[in-house]
């Protein structure tokens, strides 16, 4: 039975504002855990690409995505990749024995399995969308610090990431590429804060998503489906939640991390919203969407969305690590993602104005 992972060093959020050393010390603290926990997001990750290819040879019995007019792909592809990064997540869970953390992985359990039956039953979205509701607000009633209003905000943030990580899932490589560098960020941060455990379950849900890319990354031959994206947005979110609560990041910090997917989506429903249109239907209208309809490969789309993703990931370790460049480096950041939504809407317009 491994040992149970204690918290012994100081977390406390002023520690990322006292100067040079203690900058330089938080780093020295990656030299000082034992290599033996790096076992555990090994763990997940061959537990995953395990999972996964057992699968694969029993993929005619389980869940395909079939081709419509809504898709970017073109042949019938399986869509259980999220069954395999749950179960390296969940082995990981078992290793690191957190009972801080127990609540999250149980709510993201409970919503891949609600995934996994709507794959094979197809239950109404609303029960689908109240489920997402109430495993949130069970899950944020375990962490301390949250008054009502607290609360109803914290909810709003945990559904919508929840369910805009699902939007986000249409391309090959995209979801898996913002988990594992998403998380992995994340990893970083908490570990640098002082919260092993916190840090080691990122680095299993990052590691678990990774052997996933491995069937996932261009062409791919398997989707995750919703018993991967609803489960990794809710973590997203909820992980977020608790790192500001405990003081080991503030709010900016994953926001600027997992931006390239909030943006799109914030914004594509927004414009479709303003238009009359029914938010919650499938579309091809986000903006990797629209690339790929403009002639990009899903393989040139994954390579330019890491390298997007990199750079948030990049900018929100520098507000951490020098929080004096936080108002220039979040102007940046703004100004460059602006550019990046107007040029692809100009060059969206000016085909659609040649055909």
């Amino acid at each position: 039975m491994p040992q149970k992972i204690m918290l012994a060093v100081d977390c406390r959020p002023a520690a990322y504002r006292l100067g040079t050393d203690r900058t330089k010390h938080r780093m020295s603290l990656a030299f000082q855990f034992p290599l033996n926990l790096w076992l555990i997001p090994l763990c997940a990750f061959c537990i995953c690409w395990l999972t996964l290819a057992a699968l694969m040879q029993r993929a005619a019995r389980l869940p395909m995505d079939h081709p419509n007019d809504r898709s970017l792909h073109v042949t019938p592809t399986p869509r259980f990749g999220g069954i395999g990064i749950m179960a390296g997540v969940l082995a990981a869970t078992l290793l690191i024995q957190s009972s801080a953390l127990l609540y999250i992985i149980l709510g993201a359990a409970a919503l891949a399995a609600i995934s996994l039956l709507d794959d094979f039953k197809n239950l109404p979205v609303s029960w689908r969308f109240l489920a997402h509701i109430v495993v949130a607000i069970a899950c944020l009633l375990t962490l301390p610090g949250l008054n009502v209003g607290g609360l109803i905000i914290a909810t709003l943030v945990l559904v919508w990431m929840t369910n805009l990580y699902n939007f986000m899932d249409g391309a090959d490589g995209m979801a898996g590429g913002m988990a594992v560098i998403g998380f992995g960020a994340l990893t970083v941060a908490a570990w640098l804060a002082g919260a092993p455990e916190l840090a080691l379950l990122c680095a299993a849900i990052a590691a678990s998503t990774l052997a996933f890319l491995r069937f996932n990354f261009p062409p791919a031959r398997l989707f995750m489906g919703d018993t991967g994206s609803i489960p990794l947005g809710f973590l997203a979110a909820a992980l977020a939640v608790y790192g500001v609560l405990h003081g080991y990041w503030s709010i900016l910090f994953p926001l600027m991390v997992f931006s390239p997917f909030i943006v799109d989506a914030s914004v594509s429903l927004t414009k479709r919203g303003l238009r009359g249109e029914k938010i919650w239907h499938a579309h091809r209208d986000h903006y990797y969407q629209r690339l790929v309809r403009m002639g990009w490969s899903h393989r040139q789309l994954a390579l330019a969305a890491y390298t997007l993703m990199l750079a948030c990931a990049f900018i929100g370790m520098t507000l951490i690590m020098a929080p004096a460049f936080a108002s220039l480096l979040v102007a940046l950041w703004g100004i460059g993602l602006t550019l990046i939504l107007l040029t692809i809407d100009w060059r969206w317009s000016h085909i659609n104005h040649e055909l």
